[in-house]
């Protein structure tokens, strides 16, 4: 029998999380350039708003079946059947959620295939609706790519649950690499030429979620037969698991489709811009609160598992201070230098004839809540890793409500579109508190008074950060949106954050913060590593 997945704490999540953060920080570099590209060569209008439309049906689809809710759901299961020398019955567990949940997302695949155009219609309302047509194409074409993304979820997890980090890191940059195909060489072979970048997703999606963890998978031994076996108790588990997960931990990308959905009612361009500023909101997200939720939601697994309340507790508010520690200068970077990181990232091609404005003020707002959504996963895993999906649901559904009335309120008082990025942020800040009290009563009473001062000290340092990043913004002198303006653009940021940075983390290891050492280390074992 093979030997059960060993972990060893902090040591093991910390090299965890750096495997996992450095492919999670290709895959948003990747995102990011795919972005450029499409508005460079799409500009940001009417067609760029049905690409991103075309993504409400899968998105859909996504989030409600094939999400990593389904990984997250799954992961504590298993690792319970491996951690207590009951493997044949985890890969039996494996092979059942895997034969049933594919068996329902074909179904709905099928359904949803032959009628997009009118669930198309549905979910955007008499906005338009001229571009229907395009986008239940593109829709039609992106539909398949969620089957990859499901039993990818659900072999990544199964590698994750194995200590295995490198192949689930190269799925969202081979999925990239797609999508930049798509748009720098299918383009050319279709039209509308934005129809490429759907073709790229399909392509990018099965090679990189469905057939590298497969062959990662036979590596590992994997057992797999089909079963539809629903009385195993570890397979009813997942599925008792799994639909609180999916509604809590997607959150971030239904309020995305919500967004979508409010904003194509606006001028051309405006879905295009809500979408753009959030994925570079996003980009933190991914770099650093699912990197961190990742790699701790075994360790928080088996510590549960094992009774071991107390190195849970300790595990979880680490990685809570080491996420506040590593966001907050994110947050005011992307804050107060918006116009440069938008004119260095997108200010290219088409885009140049558009008004950015935009997309800045979205920018600007998001990043108030990126420290939140960063925080949002890994209390989300931190209940999941005890089995209970009943009380983050039901919270999520509160601050869902919340940000639905906000949205609200915001058309209400002539905010229009500003109005939903706002809406967004507070919500965000909303359930992470909530979250965090509710939590530190169920998991028998966290170290608040670590996770406070942690806080409240990378608060005050992310101030002489930002004072300084503020500073550049005004003293250093901006170029227009051309070649040679965004080169400056890309120069006052690199000067923000060499002095930003030295000054940050200078503060932060004055007053023994243990992150500013941690990170320190990190950035040593990725040097050397460059190196080798």
């Amino acid at each position: 029998m093979a030997k059960s997945p060993a972990l060893s704490g902090a040591q093991s999540v910390g090299r965890a999380s750096l495997i996992t953060m450095l492919s999670l920080l290709g895959s948003r570099v990747l995102g990011i350039l795919r972005d450029t590209i499409m508005a460079a060569q799409f500009g940001r209008g009417e067609l760029t708003d049905a690409y991103t439309l075309a993504f409400q049906i899968p998105d859909l689809l996504f989030f409600l079946i094939a999400g990593g809710a389904l990984s997250s759901a799954f992961i504590p299961v298993f690792t319970e059947y491996l951690s207590t020398q009951r493997e044949g019955e985890a890969w039996h567990i494996f092979s059942s959620v895997a034969t049933i949940m594919a068996s329902v997302l074909v179904l709905f695949i099928g359904v949803t295939f032959v009628f997009a155009e009118p669930v198309v219609a549905l979910m955007n309302g008499d906005a338009k609706t001229q571009y229907f047509p395009l986008i239940a194409q593109m829709s039609r074409i992106l539909l398949p790519a969620q089957f990859a993304f499901f039993i990818g979820g659900l072999m990544f997890g199964t590698l994750y649950a194995h200590q295995r980090f490198s192949i689930p890191g190269l799925g969202p940059n081979i999925y990239n690499l797609g999508i930049i195909f798509g748009a720098v060489v299918v383009s050319h072979f279709v039209a509308p030429g934005i129809v490429g970048m759907a073709w790229g997703a399909l392509g990018g999606a099965l090679i990189g979620n469905l057939l590298m963890p497969l062959w990662e998978m036979r590596k590992l031994g994997a057992q797999f037969k089909f079963s539809y076996d629903t009385r195993h108790p570890g397979v009813r588990k997942v599925f008792k698991l799994m639909l609180p997960v999916v509604l809590g931990l997607s959150l971030p990308g239904v309020y995305a489709m919500i967004m979508r959905y409010y904003g194509s009612h606006f001028e051309a361009g405006i879905v295009t811009s809500l979408d753009l500023s959030n994925k570079l909101m996003q980009a933190p997200l991914g770099v650093f609160g699912q990197a961190f939720a990742i790699a701790a939601f075994p360790a928080l697994s088996q510590f549960f598992a094992q009774g071991d309340m107390g190195r849970y507790r300790e595990q979880l508010v680490r990685t809570l201070r080491m996420t506040v520690y590593v966001t907050v200068p994110v947050a005011a970077l992307l804050g107060i230098m918006a116009p440069d990181v938008i004119q260095a990232l997108l200010g290219y091609g088409k885009f140049r004839a558009t008004d950015p404005s935009s997309v800045i003020f979205c920018l600007q707002v998001f990043a108030f809540g990126i420290p939140a959504w960063c925080l949002h996963p890994i209390l989300m895993r931190g209940y999941f890793a005890m089995q209970n999906s009943v009380k983050p649901i039901a919270l999520g559904t509160l601050t869902t409500g919340l940000f639905f009335g906000l949205c609200q309120v915001g058309l209400a008082t002539g905010m229009g579109w500003r109005g939903l990025p706002v809406a967004s942020s507070i919500s965000a800040w909303f359930l992470v508190t909530i979250m965090l009290v509710s939590l530190n009563k169920d998991a028998g009473g966290l170290n608040v008074q670590m996770f406070m001062s942690g806080l409240m000290k990378s608060l005050a340092a992310g101030a002489a950060f930002g004072l300084l990043v503020w500073l550049v913004a005004v003293l250093v002198p901006r170029g227009e949106m051309n070649t040679t303006g965004n080169l400056i653009a890309f120069a006052r940021l690199g000067v923000a954050v060499a002095l930003g940075g030295a000054v940050y983390h200078s503060i932060t290891r004055v007053w023994g913060m243990a992150e500013s050492d941690t990170l320190g280390r990190a950035l040593s074992r990725f040097k050397r590593s460059a190196s080798a």
